[in-house]
């Protein structure tokens, strides 16, 4: 079965985070937990990894993850991003490296 841990953000503080906003209405466990998590791996911040996410598909960040890739033991930031059509799209960023590993257009 694949381990995945995953931590939700609130939609509209990423919405904040993009225009630059501190993570003001995050839930403070959530961010201490991805900042333990991003620091002791040495990941990426989700700061980067947004840019690098928006700099791949522009819009406004839905919503945001990080989850533990346990295939190849690995972490993604996934992030849910609305462009200027309303097209969703889901934007996987290598919290290691901030490469883009996937950029999906949802369907539905």
């Amino acid at each position: 079965m694949k381990n995945v841990k995953t931590i939700g953000l609130i939609g509209a503080a990423t919405m904040m985070m993009q225009m630059g906003v501190a993570h003001a209405d995050l839930d403070a466990d959530d961010m201490r937990e991805i900042r333990k998590i991003s620091e002791g791996f040495g990941l990426i911040s989700l700061e980067q990894a947004q840019a690098k996410a928006l700099e791949a598909k522009p819009g406004i960040v839905e919503d945001a993850d990080l989850e533990d890739r346990a295939f190849d033991k690995g972490w993604d930031y996934e992030f849910e991003i609305v462009d200027a059509d309303g097209g969703e799209w889901e934007v996987l960023i290598d919290a290691k490296t901030g490469e883009v590993r996937k950029t999906t257009k949802d369907w539905f």
